[in-house]
Formats: structure tokens, C-alpha cells, sequence
């Protein structure tokens, strides 16, 4: 595998890739799909443009090769705690999630930011998608007791089907 950060050329590419492995027709033959909680799409290139704006953040794309489709994302950004980051957006093809490529990014994503001074990777996870949850404790993460609201009523970030969502905050220590 390799990893590279985005660039403007990879913005559309990017945008379809996240939302077909968040919501998509295609999320539903992965495990990781929120399809059943929330309608519509999950990024746009606005929302992409914004998260490129702030200089801060950085979207790390997987593939198998250079010229390859795909296989996952991630991003990534120092929050204001200088020695925790913000890790979002991870995705993986859904037609490859069971082959461990998510623990690949995943793993590689975490010692990117530890290279830059991380001690704490931050996740979110909305509250109800328990197997996703189980998935990041086994790999490290501890629920921190504390929580975000969703987003109602900002259509960018999708169309929720329950009015009960809220983000489980959940951290690992990198050192």
C-alpha cells in the first residue's frame, strides 16, 4: 500500500469515494455503513474545501499502487490541545473491509500524527453504531464519557432518519 495526501486533484475522487463507503449503494456490502441512520451524502467538496482552507488538516489517501483506485482515506488535524489530534473521515472500500485495511490506515495514520508531536488521537463515532465502537476499543480507543451533538438541520453532512444521534467521543494515548 501506499499513502499520500490529498491534493485539489483528488478532491472529486475523494468525494465519491467517502460518500459511497459512508452511505452509498456500495457501503452496504462493508460493515462500516451508516446508510441506516443517516440519508444522504456525507462530504461535499465544499465541506472538503473548508477542511483544506484551514491549513491545518490533512487527508491521507490508500492505494495499492500509484496509478491504483482507492482503497481508503482518512483525515487528520491537530486540534487545540497541542498534543492531541482529530482523526476523521476514515473510510475503506466496502468491498475490501474485511481484508484489515482499515487496521493498515488506521496504524499509519496514527503514527503520522505521533511523528508530529501527537501523544492522543480524538475520534467521534455516532452513538448507536455499537460495531464500529467495539472496532476502535479493540484497537486501542477508550470512551472519555463525553459527547457532541449531530449536526440537525446542516444538510452537508447528511440527512439523519432518527432525531435521537448524538457523537460518542472516544481517545487513545499514542505514547
Amino acid at each position: 500500500m501506499i499513502f499520500v495526501p490529498t491534493t485539489s486533484v483528488d478532491v472529486d475522487e475523494l468525494v465519491t469515494f467517502v460518500n459511497n463507503a459512508y452511505r452509498g449503494k456500495s457501503a452496504e456490502a462493508g460493515w462500516a455503513s451508516e446508510a441506516k441512520v443517516i440519508g444522504g451524502q456525507r462530504i461535499d467538496s465544499t465541506i472538503l474545501a473548508e477542511t483544506f482552507a484551514n491549513g491545518k488538516a490533512t487527508v491521507l489517501l490508500m492505494r495499492d499502487h500509484d496509478k491504483a483506485p482507492l482503497a481508503g482515506c482518512v483525515s487528520l488535524e491537530p486540534t487545540d490541545e497541542p498534543v492531541v489530534w482529530y482523526l476523521s473521515m476514515l473510510a475503506i472500500d466496502p468491498q475490501r473491509q474485511a481484508d484489515g485495511l482499515g487496521r493498515t490506515l488506521l496504524s499509519y495514520a496514527e503514527d503520522y500524527a505521533k511523528a508530529r508531536g501527537a501523544q492522543r488521537v480524538r475520534i467521534t463515532v455516532i452513538w448507536l453504531r455499537h460495531t464500529l465502537v467495539e472496532w476502535y476499543e479493540r484497537r486501542g480507543y477508550r470512551r472519555t464519557g463525553k459527547t457532541e451533538p449531530f449536526p440537525y438541520g446542516d444538510q452537508r453532512f447528511g440527512m439523519p432518519l432518527r432525531d435521537d444521534l448524538y457523537f460518542e467521543i472516544l481517545e487513545k494515548t499514542l505514547v
